[in-house]
């Protein structure tokens, strides 16, 4: 059976079935808000009796109360926020205060002063002993020319030598006897003046008894021969000595002929050595043979690379900015770190800061008097070597960072 209902706020009549068809056809409708007036009311009602003091801008019966913020209402989360906030701030101080000390760059790598293993003769190669990138000692033979040639040349070498001794012996033999020769004819040469002196006095002793009449003419005649003969003897004692000194003057000059022959000769020798030493090529330094070009049964030149060499002794060159260069100075502690051995740090020290930038040495120096300036900051090479050289190993190019401690 169905009735009519009222609706109370829109005056409208509708007809009311069953429960079953209410529920099916009704259609909710939102709930309309009251007015300023009606929640006035409503809120009066509510108000508990006796309760004047309270208004309805009272925070206490106001339904929309403030609420407290997020920092009362998570105590314990604020601390943390506020702590970890320090300890990022003090970090960061300290951070600061460490890294200034501290002038670092990523344009460095290991440097070297690498070799080129060249001939300094022709010749067949005959040996090649050293393998590409072996360690090798200084003088270890690295390859082998063939020495026949250079080995006879300096068997004829000391030949020569032997010659110029033996003539250099012959002379001083000559010198001695032309000496003794010398000696015996000054000997000579005073025995003939004695002679010379006596004849002379006799000769005069036989004249005045000639005239005197207590001697003979045949006497004077005698006396005066006697020591004309002993002049002439005189004379030629004289001259042999003469001849004598001039013979040594010969003999010497032969021994100094001599003497200059056997230089020469040892010469030829000491180069005839040294060019057979240079059949065998050896290592400079202790290092590592690379690059290797030589073969055996190949011809060298003089001049021709046969393979590189690496010495062990490296360093590193940095290439710092000039703005950097400030407080550095030859002798800082420098860290090294070495990309192929990331978990390894090197300690060093700087040597030298080179007197110029890098495009100063370069192969076109930039001129900035022509064209167009942009100002470009510049970077200069720091020599930094190590302070124990490292166990492993290291060539020329490889990467690096180092960190200088600048104060």
């Amino acid at each position: 059976m169905a009735t009519k209902s009222r609706n109370v706020r829109t005056g409208s009549e509708t007809a009311i079935g069953d429960e079953a068809d209410i529920v099916a056809k009704e259609e909710p409708t939102a709930p309309r808000p009251p007015d300023d007036q009606h929640a006035n009311q409503d809120a009066g009602e509510k108000r508990p009796a006796g309760d004047e003091t309270s208004g309805p801008d009272d925070d206490s019966s106001s339904p929309e109360r403030k609420r407290p913020g997020f920092l009362r209402r998570h105590p314990l989360l604020t601390a943390l926020i506020l702590v970890l906030l320090l300890i990022v701030i003090v970090a960061g101080v300290l951070w600061w205060l460490h890294a200034r000390q501290y002038e670092s760059t990523d344009d460095a790598f290991i440097d070297a002063r690498t070799v080129t293993i060249s001939a300094q003769i022709n010749g067949l190669i005959t040996d090649v002993p050293a393998k590409d990138n072996q360690a090798v000692k200084a003088g270890a033979v690295l390859a082998r020319i063939d020495d026949s040639d250079y080995r006879a040349s300096l068997e004829q070498a000391e030949a020569q030598v032997a010659q110029a001794e033996a003539a250099i012996a012959n002379s001083d033999a000559q010198i001695e006897a032309q000496a003794a020769k010398i000696d015996q004819a000054k000997k000579q040469a005073a025995q003939a003046k004695a002679a010379m002196e006596f004849a002379q006095k006799q000769n005069q002793r036989d004249k005045a008894l000639a005239k005197t009449g207590a001697g003979t003419e045949e006497a004077a005649q005698q006396a005066a021969s006697t020591y004309i003969q002993d002049q002439a003897a005189y004379a030629s004692a004289q001259a042999n000595i003469i001849a004598a000194q001039k013979q040594a003057a010969v003999l010497q000059a032969e021994k100094k002929s001599s003497l200059a022959q056997l230089k020469q000769a040892k010469a030829s020798k000491h180069q005839a050595e040294v060019t057979l030493s240079r059949t065998k090529i050896t290592a400079p330094v202790d290092g590592y043979a690379t690059a290797i070009s030589a073969a055996k049964g190949a011809y060298a030149q003089p001049g021709q690379a046969l393979m590189m060499f690496v010495p062990k002794n490296v360093w590193v060159t940095a290439n710092f900015k000039e703005t950097q260069l400030d407080l550095m100075r030859p002798g800082q502690p420098v860290e090294i770190k070495i990309d192929a051995y990331p978990d390894h740090i090197f300690h060093g020290h700087i040597d030298s800061i080179q007197a110029g930038s890098g495009t100063a040495f370069s192969l076109l120096p930039p001129q900035n008097a022509t064209g167009n300036y942009v100002k470009v900051v510049q970077r200069v090479p720091v020599k930094i070597v190590f302070d124990k050289q490292p166990d492993v190993y290291l060539g020329p190019g490889m990467s690096v960072v180092p960190k200088v401690k600048v104060r």
